[in-house]
């Protein structure tokens, strides 16, 4: 078994996988990338960093992806559970295979990955990050498919928390704030491509305006606070049962959901 701890990572090769698996490789961790097509990521033979072909909707790719760790080095110091999609719009009009897939990837992969990975995680006394959002928290009008596969993932996270009190295992989640990545466009384009009757899509033209129009007033924050607190969840001596990646996202998280008069209970727009 290798001395140096290992991270495994998955979605290395997105806006937050990215800058995180850096990060790691810097502070002394072997990271394995875990990214859906090797070969096309971002790291150029980094130091301290190993693509991994992972699909967390794949079982076979999930098993192959752990044998490959557990035959390369022995143990897990963490697993982040960085992968994820963003699904968006009226619940109306999101079809049933786009709801799957939200869950596929966002709850459903994590813990099929978690579950593969816990025998080299009690070998190298290792701990959990799952990577939640504000959403979890304060679900929103056109935001329900996100809302509830974070709310979900939160549970499950808390849940894991207790299970694995036995072993020692932490369990922590980490909630960005809007960041600036990709993944809000390809969640657009996502919804743009979707097959909706225009006589449906036109009744909630105004809703998805109105839900245009707010978007365009947020100010997304870099990355590089949620880095920070996805390293603080893995390199920590005591970890925390959240960490949040700047005030902002801790005032959504827990001050919003706790006011009386929640932006949720309001009518978002008039048909």
């Amino acid at each position: 078994m290798n001395d140096t701890p290992a991270v495994l990572l998955t979605g290395a090769n997105g806006g937050i996988g990215t800058p995180t698996a850096l990060e790691l490789a810097r502070r002394g961790f072997l990271v394995y990338a875990g990214v859906r097509r090797t070969g096309h990521g971002p790291f150029d033979g980094a130091d301290g960093i190993r693509e991994l072909r992972l699909d967390v909707t794949d079982p076979d790719s999930v098993a192959a992806a752990i044998d490959r760790v557990t035959a390369e080095h022995g143990s897990l110091h963490a697993v982040v559970n960085n992968a994820g999609v963003i699904v968006q719009g009226p619940l109306e009009l999101v079809p049933d295979d786009e709801l799957l897939r939200q869950f596929a990837v966002n709850v459903l992969g994590p813990i099929r990955l978690l579950k593969a990975a816990l025998p080299l995680l009690r070998t190298g006394r290792g701990r959990i990050v799952n990577v939640g959002a504000p959403t979890a928290y304060l679900p929103m009008p056109m935001n329900g498919p996100i809302s509830a596969s974070k709310a979900a993932l939160h549970s499950l996270t808390t849940a894991l928390r207790g299970e694995l009190a036995a072993w020692s295992i932490p369990t922590s989640v980490v909630v960005p704030g809007l960041v600036d990545t990709e993944v809000f466009t390809k969640a657009a384009a996502a919804q743009r491509a979707a097959q909706v009757p225009p006589e449906r899509l036109a009744l909630y033209r105004n809703h998805l305006a109105a839900a245009a129009q707010a978007g365009a007033k947020q100010k997304p924050e870099p990355t590089t606070g949620t880095v920070r607190a996805i390293t603080a969840a893995v390199t920590d001596h005591h970890p925390k049962a959240e960490y949040f990646s700047s005030p902002n996202a801790r005032i959504l998280s827990k001050l919003l959901p706790a006011s009386p008069a929640r932006c949720a209970n309001r009518r978002s727009a008039k048909p």
